[in-house]
């Protein structure tokens, strides 16, 4: 017999031998028909495989997220074997779930693969998904998957396989199709209802721009034909909203190659709203107790190397920059955590000085690679909100609770209300790659999860997910399409203080090292400005539109009367547009509603006459007449509202 943990800690025994689909039939007939595959001591499985030892079990559905990654994993296999069936001779290299579906990338020598091609393997993809064919995972000797993969001369698979250990090796067929594979599948290809292949794109072997280029087939599938046309449904309204193409229309930002490849150029509207992104921030951490700090867009290379940046991004980065002085080298800065940890350094403190809180938009660089990078999502200068709040161990929850309230408030302001809050700790069975002493990670493990329930956060708890030097809350926003982004997250770090030698001297009059927190609640303003535009699609909250007003003449003989009524708004400092173009007041409207200007006020002879004005509100159309400070009084009360 064999114990069985579920997620609820409950204990169950069974007979060795027992699979994950057994034990869903013996909890429940209709659970077990959801069951997609299990997670076994955290590595996903199938269902169908026995289970002899003893472990943790979690039967996994469309629900669950490594649900999905089976389902879409297996999707993958199926996109293979079709594609073999056309292209007997193309090689196979890796192919993974991912966010939101699943790609191969596919060597196919000397014949082409264009998007052309796509609607014949979609065919032939759901033709095999119909067979019903199992997906049959089993152990093969090293010598053995070699001698296969030599075979069908797939030097992908070979350089794979070569990195693995005799024993570790699984091969996984279904139908047709043989393919080296560590597990994760659905029972069978008939669970895989709807399948469509979505783009074709290039992509370098293990994303290396000296290897060869292979050909990258993206796809998604579904359990039901339904949820496959609402997400189809759902990216012809992404493409509307994509914020590359509003950018360009609400004239935020523009790209140029001379300029360089991944980075953003701000036009005038823009950096307004950048600009005011930047001072909400800065007011918010005036009243929470931050200072604010300027650090230099570029380091010494021995900066990094005492903070661990250098080992980590240095593959990342843009190559040292040299001096006329031998042996100096500085970097672009890839973080602005080490600039921080010297600004700390530079005095002695107290435990009377903690919590200190530096903050700064600090701008970073990180070399990506061309075929990475997407609009403001991806790029290779970016800025970052961020803050670091040096502490007592003692003072970690109180801070931790802080930064979750300002979070919590950035989100409020900016209309994005369905997010999670995933905790994320260490490895239960593999403590040792961690750094920190066990009292530490367990206080700030528990604190964490107790700020978090005390600010009612919907959380999930994820183990292994943390970061080497300590734990931390990533909060994963969903915005108005149900995508899912990860915006804000806050970090407790027990490595840069230790690696910096940071000190403060107690109240015993001994030398402690202080607690780090990182927190960054939009993270990257870029990526922040993207997802918050493809939310809102480009109707930016009252607070935050470049242009707040238009204020719209019916003809050239009110132009009088629209200035003073700009002038008032102006005064008031509300951003407003003029438009004293000489067009019929439809165009003006038109115009207006297109650059997605949340109110229009429309002046002729009533409005002069009796100084008022007939107002319009993007979306939604006449508001009726009010006089000017009733429309200034209305604004303010919408702002502060927003802002409250």
């Amino acid at each position: 017999m064999i114990k069985i943990t579920f997620p609820d800690q409950s204990i169950r025994e069974f007979q060795a031998g027992v699979t994950g689909m057994d034990i869903a039939k013996c909890l429940s007939n209709s659970l077990a028909k959801k069951v997609l595959a299990a997670e076994v001591n955290g590595e996903i499985w199938e269902a169908t495989r026995p289970i002899h030892m003893d472990c943790s079990l979690k039967l996994l559905t469309w629900d669950d997220k490594n649900g999905k990654a089976a389902f879409w994993h297996s999707s993958a296999h199926i996109l293979a074997e079709a594609v073999q069936f056309y292209y007997p001779e193309a090689k196979f290299t890796i192919g993974p779930s991912i966010e939101n579906g699943f790609y191969y990338d596919i060597d196919f020598g000397d014949q082409s693969f264009t998007a052309d091609d796509i609607p014949k393997i979609e065919k032939k993809m759901i033709e095999l998904a119909a067979q019903d064919n199992a997906f049959k995972l089993y152990p093969i000797s090293k010598a053995e998957a070699l001698e296969y993969y030599r075979k069908k001369n797939n030097a992908y698979k070979i350089e794979l396989i070569e990195n693995l250990q005799d024993g570790d090796i699984t091969f996984c067929d279904q139908g047709s199709f043989t393919d080296l594979c560590r597990g994760g599948h659905v029972p069978s290809t008939g669970y895989i209802k709807a399948i469509k292949l979505l783009n074709v794109a290039g992509a370098y072997w293990r994303g290396d721009e000296k290897n060869k280029q292979l050909t990258r087939i993206y796809g998604i599938s579904f359990p039901q034909q339904k949820m496959l046309d609402e997400y189809l449904a759902m990216l012809e309204e992404a493409k509307k909203r994509d914020h590359r193409k509003l950018g360009q229309e609400l004239g935020l930002f523009t790209f140029s190659q001379k300029v360089g490849k991944g980075l953003p150029l701000w036009l005038p509207k823009g950096a307004d709203l950048r600009e005011r992104l930047e001072r909400f921030m800065r007011d918010a951490q005036k009243k929470a107790g931050y200072q604010q700090v300027v650090t230099p867009h570029i380091g010494s290379k021995s900066l990094y190397e005492t903070s661990g940046h250098w080992e980590k991004y240095g593959k990342d980065s843009f190559q040292p920059i040299h001096t006329p002085e031998e042996d100096e080298l500085f970097m672009l800065k890839p973080m602005n955590c080490p600039h921080h940890c010297e600004i700390y350094k530079a005095e002695p403190r107290s435990y009377k000085d903690l919590p200190l809180r530096l903050a700064e938009f600090g701008t970073v660089y990180r070399y990506e690679q061309s075929g990475e990078l997407h609009g403001l999502t991806r790029v290779r200068g970016f800025t970052q909100d961020d803050a670091h709040i040096f502490c007592r161990a003692d003072q970690v929850k109180e801070e931790f609770v802080k930064v979750i309230d300002l979070v919590l408030y950035v989100f409020k302001s900016l209309n994005f209300h369905d997010f999670t809050a995933q905790v994320s700790l260490r490895d239960k069975e593999n403590k040792a790659k961690y750094i920190g002493s066990e009292e530490n990670w367990e206080r700030a493990e528990r604190e964490i999860q107790e700020a978090a329930k005390e600010r009612g956060l919907k959380t999930i708890v994820e183990y292994g997910e943390a970061a080497f030097y300590g734990p931390k809350l990533d909060f994963m926003v969903k915005d108005a399409l149900g995508r899912s982004w990860q915006l804000g997250t806050i970090q407790v770090d027990y490595n840069l203080p230790e690696r910096f030698e940071l000190e403060y001297t107690g109240s015993d009059n001994q030398k402690h090292r202080p607690v780090m927190i990182h927190r960054a609640p939009f993270g990257s303003l870029e990526r922040f400005i993207a997802v918050l535009t493809e939310h809102c699609a480009g109707n930016f909250p009252l607070w935050l539109a470049p242009i707040q007003v238009a204020v719209l003449p019916i003809s050239d003989k009110f132009n009088d009367y629209a200035k003073k009524v700009v002038d008032l708004l102006k005064n008031n400092e509300i951003r407003t547009l003029f438009d004293d173009r000489s067009e019929k007041i439809g165009k003006k409207i038109r115009d207006s509603e297109v650059m997605k200007i949340p109110f229009m006020l429309v002046v002729g002879e009533k409005e002069e006459t009796q100084e008022v004005v007939s107002v319009r509100e993007h979306g939604k159309g006449d508001l009726g007449i009010m006089s000017r400070d009733e429309f200034v009084t209305l604004m303010k009360q919408r702002i502060a509202n927003m802002l409250n």
